[in-house]
């Protein structure tokens, strides 16, 4: 790809360097600036997102750092190849599109209803229920910190009973994010007692070990909760 056909859109939100560096390294993740290719100049970014010099400069230098770009002295930056790409993926989720996580959550998690439905045993479906009783009775006592705590803590439970440990720790990456995304939905309660009912189905699917209703109720709960970002986020 020629990189003078890269188009960028204009920042308009507050923390302008985040928005360039997501910008540019959803560039770089989707393949639109590929292994080798040379970023457009200082000016020509300047231009195209509508900043000043030093609002690039400390951008490419994120994505340097991250191991996603490379400066040669009097060459210019260009991307580097993907093996030497060395960020935690935790940094990399800190800057990831909230919704692209939410789909990647998605997957995980249908998985996980799945295979823990067939793979759990009676301390899983002990924890998966305290959990889901400390979580209700936070939400009817109005804490909301403690809600949350008990809600990621009963999908964890769920990632838990599959018994796979490198889908546990995947998972756990992820938390972090979709804490800060429900923190942002916290204003009206009525999505949260709507969910409540799924959280239950999913629990009572994987005590009944039917993992197709246990990937039903997790789709009901995810897209309603990703329809609900997307107005959330709509409204800004």
């Amino acid at each position: 790809m020629n990189k003078g056909s890269l188009s960028f859109q204009t920042v308009k939100r507050k923390q302008i360097v985040d928005d360039v560096v997501e910008q540019l390294q959803k560039k770089i993740s989707l393949g639109e600036l590929g292994p080798g290719m040379q970023i457009p100049t200082e000016p020509e970014l300047m231009n195209q997102f509508g900043v000043g010099r030093s609002t690039i400069r400390e951008a490419v230098r994120v994505l340097v750092h991250a191991g996603l770009l490379e400066k040669k002295q009097g060459h210019g930056t260009f991307v580097c190849e993907q093996k030497t790409m060395k960020e935690p993926l935790d940094y990399r989720l800190r800057r990831a599109e909230i919704l692209e996580v939410y789909e990647v959550r998605r997957m995980m998690e249908l998985e996980a209803a799945r295979l823990a439905a067939l793979r759990r045993d009676d301390d899983d479906l002990r924890t998966m229920r305290e959990l889901l009783d400390r979580r209700q009775h936070a939400l009817a006592d109005g804490k909301m910190s403690d809600y949350l705590d008990a809600d990621i803590a009963y999908h964890i439970a769920v990632v838990a009973a599959t018994k796979n440990a490198v889908l546990m720790d995947l998972y756990r990456t992820f938390t972090d994010v979709i804490r800060q995304a429900l923190e942002n939905l916290m204003n009206d309660p009525e999505p949260k007692n709507q969910y409540s009912l799924q959280h239950e189905k999913i629990y009572e699917a994987i005590r009944d070990r039917d993992p197709h209703a246990a990937e039903m109720y997790s789709i009901q709960h995810l897209d309603g909760t990703k329809l609900e970002l997307q107005q959330h986020m709509g409204d800004k």
